[in-house]
């Protein structure tokens, strides 16, 4: 049987903040010079990638039920599969979220 790489606590107070439409918390879980990368459009900074939320992710109210977790691809990698829905997109997504010093410096959104 496959083993499930730990969540970075950092990783699941995003969720959790996501799913509580909770802007200030969720942002928190950023590193200031973080990073949000949409499928090649990119934001970086505490400003941009709050007002990204608010257009397209959290104020779309967003939620994000996982359905899997897996590492990589980098060492500080770790992927997130989830079932988006909301106001804005709905159907599954992947999650890669790049971790250090237990803040997210990049999540990358792909397919």
């Amino acid at each position: 049987m496959p083993t499930t790489p730990p969540l970075p606590p950092v990783v699941g107070a995003f969720l959790g903040a996501a799913n509580a439409h909770d802007t200030a918390a969720w942002l928190l879980t950023f590193a200031p010079d973080g990073a949000v990368d949409d499928w090649g459009r990119v934001f970086t900074g505490w400003e941009a990638v709050r007002a990204w939320s608010e257009a397209e992710f959290i104020g779309a109210r967003v939620t994000l039920d996982v359905t899997e977790v897996s590492a990589g691809p980098g060492d500080e990698d770790v992927t997130v599969l989830a079932q988006v829905g909301g106001d804005g997109f709905n159907g599954p997504s992947h999650f890669v979220f790049t971790v250090r010093d237990n803040l997210i410096t990049l999540m990358r959104i792909t397919g």
